[in-house]
């Protein structure tokens, strides 16, 4: 697929998606290169006077919303009516990897913490049957951080600690690949029962709805 292609999928599937933002509502705002466009498409609409709260789910897009003049508070003790993210990879099932940008920890909480949990993808990014094609992001504290590496690369073909990065949380990335996924549910529980992990970038069982933008349309999955 062209670069060309998956970026009209991008903003197809933000476009689409767009419809389910009401007035009054507290939103979760994702974090990449599909909900930026979502961004960018919700501020012009709360230009004409959608008036919408977004919690977002890193310091970044927390940057980006206000610059485009979307109120966002960072603190927040209720539910939140939606949240809109992006994902690195989509599985038949509609489990995802999420954590490219290094927001995995952030983005769980936001999307546990949701009525709805909306989904934005171009169709390059779902796969057939498991999980396989992406590494799994997990987040350690770096405390002792080779010592967690060292039980991650037990568990995985190969770890590899993301290079000059740290997350909002000031903690590091491990990129674990783990080949073809099975049971992601199970090996999510798995990397998080090692002392030291903080978070895993596999979302088991958590989209309610999935909308994939495939060129200038889109379609949704419901789960």
């Amino acid at each position: 697929m062209s670069d060309k292609i998956a970026e009209e999928g991008k903003l197809s599937a933000a476009k689409r998606a767009l419809s389910y933002v009401k007035d009054d509502m507290t939103i979760g705002l994702g974090t990449g290169s599909t909900t930026a466009y979502f961004l960018r498409l919700l501020s012009e609409q709360v230009c004409d006077g959608l008036a919408i709260v977004g919690i977002p789910t890193s310091k970044s897009t927390e940057k980006m919303a206000r610059k485009l003049g979307i109120k966002v508070a960072t603190d927040f003790s209720g539910i939140l009516d939606a949240d809109f993210d992006g994902a690195d990879e989509v599985d038949s099932s509609g489990n995802l990897v999420k954590g490219g940008g290094g927001a995995l920890t952030r983005e769980k909480i936001i999307a546990s913490n949701s009525r709805k949990f909306i989904v934005l993808v171009d169709d390059s990014k779902l796969t057939e049957g498991h999980l396989s094609r992406s590494k799994i992001p997990v987040e350690i504290l770096p405390f002792m951080a080779q010592l967690t590496l060292n039980k991650l690369k037990t568990m995985a073909i190969s770890c590899e600690v993301r290079k000059s990065f740290t997350t909002d949380n000031g903690n590091y990335i491990v990129d674990c690949n783990f080949g073809k996924i099975d049971e992601p549910g199970h090996l999510e529980s798995q990397i998080k029962m090692i002392p030291g992990v903080v978070e895993v970038g596999l979302f088991v069982k958590m989209a309610n709805k999935i909308i994939v933008g495939s060129g200038d349309s889109s379609y949704e999955l419901n789960y």
